[in-house]
C-alpha cells in the first residue's frame, strides 16, 4: 500500500502536529507501507528555516523509512492572519504540483487550515484517488472563538470549504468524539467519520529521575515546577497563567514555560510588568530533549482559554505528560476533563478561575496522597492511548477508506 501524505508541519518540528504524523507514519512503515510525506521547510513556530535547510523549491530526505519531500512556501512566524493565509495558500499551491509525481492508493491532508486540505482534494480528483481528511482542530471555527478574527467575508469562505472538504473526502478522521459531533449536526455522514485521538510513545515519554544537571543549570533545584512546554499562542491563555503565579506565596512553587508562539512576546513582557519573579521562560527545545525537561517538573500544566469550543479538544500533551506520570492541572473543560478524570490522571480547574487554579495547585502541593493517585491515573491513561497502537488504529481506517467502492 502507498500513502501521500500532505502537512505542513513535520520533523525536525516539535509541535503536536508534526509529532503526530511522524510517529504514525513511521509505525506504517514498519507494517510494510510505502509512505511519502508532502511537507515544507522546518520553520515553525518562529518562521526561520532550521539549520541545514533552505527554503528551495524541492528537496527530498529519508526519515526513518519515511520519503520526505520539502516543497518551498511563503514562510513567516506563527503570528499575523494575513501573513500566515499566504503561507498556507503557498504550501497548498506548492504540494498540489510536487504530488502530482507521487503515485499513491490514497492520499492524507491534514487539518487546521484547510489549503492543505484542498490541496489534497484537488490531486485526489487529479489521480482518480480516494483521500482522506485528518480533521486535528476545528478550523476556521477555533479563529474566531480566540478572537484571531471576527466574522467576515472571508470566515465564510473558509468555512464554506471547510464543509466542501467534509462532503468530498473519502473519509475523515478526527482526533475527538466531540468533532465528529459538530459536523455530523453540520450534515456530515457519520459512517464516513472515524476517531483516532492522539496518544504518547511510550518508549520516549516513561518516569524518569529529575536531572540533577538541568535543574542546576536552571538555578531550579529544590523546587516544586510547574511546567508548560508548548506553543504560546492566543488559544493557551497563558497570560491568566502569569497573573495567577504573582498571587502564589509559596517561595517553594516555580513556574516553567518553554516553548515559542505568537503570544509568547506578550506575555513575558506581562510578567516583567507585574514582577513576577517565580516564572522561567525557555525557547523550544528538540524533541529529543522534551522528556528531559519533563522530567524535571512536578506538574503538567495544560490550559486553555474559556470558550465552548474548547470543550470538544483533547490537548496532546495530556497524553506525553501523563506517560511520564507528571499530575496533570487542566483548565480545559469537556471531553479533555471527562479524559483525565476518568483515569484520575490529574485535577481540572476552571478555565480562567484564578481562585479554582490557586486552590488545585495547592491541593497538589500538599496532599501527597493525591498526588500520587494522579501519576498512577497517567500510567493508565498512557497505556491505553500507546501511539503504536492507534498508528495501526490509523491504517486499517485509511485502507478502508482507500479501497471502499
Amino acid at each position: 500500500m502507498k500513502v501521500l501524505f500532505l502537512t505542513d508541519n513535520f520533523p525536525p518540528e516539535v509541535n503536536a502536529p508534526a509529532t503526530r504524523t511522524y510517529e504514525h507514519c513511521r509505525e506504517w512503515v514498519k507494517q510494510g507501507v510505502e509512505v511519502t510525506v508532502i511537507t515544507c521547510a522546518p520553520n515553525f513556530p518562529q518562521g526561520n528555516v532550521y539549520e541545514g535547510y533552505r527554503n528551495r523549491l524541492l528537496q527530498k530526505e529519508e526519515m526513518d523509512g519515511i520519503k520526505v519531500v520539502r516543497v518551498w512556501s511563503y514562510i513567516t512566524a506563527n503570528e499575523g492572519f494575513l501573513k500566515r493565509t499566504i503561507d498556507y495558500i503557498s504550501f497548498g499551491v506548492s504540494s498540489f504540483f510536487v504530488g502530482l509525481f507521487y503515485d499513491a492508493d490514497v492520499i492524507v491532508a491534514t487539518s487546521p487550515q484547510f489549503f492543505t486540505a484542498m490541496s489534497g482534494r484537488n490531486l485526489a480528483w487529479v489521480k482518480r484517488k480516494h483521500w482522506v481528511m485528518e480533521v486535528r482542530d476545528l478550523w476556521p471555527a477555533s479563529i474566531k472563538h480566540v478572537g484571531g478574527m471576527d466574522d467576515n467575508a472571508a470566515i465564510r469562505y473558509l468555512e464554506w470549504e471547510e464543509m466542501r472538504c467534509y462532503r468530498q473526502a473519502a473519509g475523515i478522521v478526527m482526533v475527538t468524539d466531540s468533532f465528529v459531533r459538530v459536523i455530523t449536526e453540520r450534515g456530515i455522514e457519520r459512517e464516513k467519520c472515524a476517531v483516532v485521538k492522539n496518544g504518547a510513545n511510550l518508549e520516549l515519554f516513561r518516569p524518569r529521575v529529575k536531572s540533577c544537571e538541568l535543574l542546576a543549570s536552571l538555578g531550579l533545584e529544590g523546587k516544586f515546577i510547574v511546567g508548560y512546554i508548548g506553543t504560546h499562542g492566543m488559544a493557551h491563555k497563558l497570560d491568566f497563567i502569569v497573573r495567577c503565579a504573582t498571587k502564589v506565596q509559596n517561595p517553594d512553587i516555580h513556574f516553567l514555560f518553554i516553548g515559542d508562539g505568537a503570544e509568547k512576546k506578550n506575555v513575558m513582557e506581562l510578567a516583567a510588568l507585574v514582577g513576577c519573579s517565580n516564572v522561567t521562560f525557555l525557547d523550544s527545545v528538540s524533541k529529543d530533549l522534551i522528556a528531559d525537561y519533563l522530567s524535571v517538573t512536578d506538574v503538567a500544566l495544560v490550559p486553555l482559554r474559556k470558550t465552548d469550543l474548547f470543550t470538544t479538544v483533547i490537548p496532546s500533551k495530556i497524553f506525553e505528560t501523563a506517560s511520564m506520570q507528571k499530575p496533570l492541572l487542566l483548565g480545559v473543560d469537556g471531553e479533555a476533563r471527562e479524559l483525565v478524570e476518568s483515569y484520575g490522571a490529574g485535577l481540572f480547574f476552571e478555565p480562567e478561575n484564578e481562585s479554582d487554579f490557586l486552590e488545585k495547585l495547592d491541593l497538589l502541593y500538599n496532599d501527597k496522597s493525591v498526588y500520587q493517585q494522579c501519576q498512577e491515573g497517567g500510567a493508565r491513561l498512557a497505556k491505553a492511548f500507546d501511539r503504536k497502537r492507534l498508528a495501526t488504529e490509523m491504517l486499517e481506517h485509511l485502507k478502508h477508506f482507500a479501497f471502499q467502492s
